[in-house]
């Protein structure tokens, strides 16, 4: 498996806000193929920010990347930069895993 995370800054205030335009958008995950799951991730709140992360689990780095070049994933992330650029602090900070071990 293979895990892509993306990690936001959100500013002080903006938390609703962000929350909602993630949980309200089409993600044109479901019938991806290779896609497992996904998870909008609420962390410690900061001086000036609260971290969120997405956390996406695929069924290998191949899908993932399949995702990313697809017509799904452009129109998941059409309007991406204008509806919640003002909402966070720099930008999205990428991380992607290779799963070594899953315990169940």
């Amino acid at each position: 498996m293979f895990i892509a995370m993306n990690r936001f800054k959100v500013a002080l205030g903006s938390e609703s806000a962000f929350e909602e335009v993630w949980t309200t958008r089409d993600t044109h995950l479901k019938d991806v193929p290779g896609f497992v799951e996904f998870h909008l991730l609420k962390g410690p709140q900061r001086d000036d920010h609260v971290l969120y992360s997405s956390h996406t689990v695929w069924a290998d780095r191949p899908a993932f990347e399949a995702w990313t070049q697809s017509e799904a994933f452009r129109a998941a992330h059409r309007n991406a930069g204008s509806e919640s650029r003002a909402l966070y602090l720099g930008h999205p900070e990428f991380e992607g895993f290779e799963v070594l071990q899953t315990v169940k």
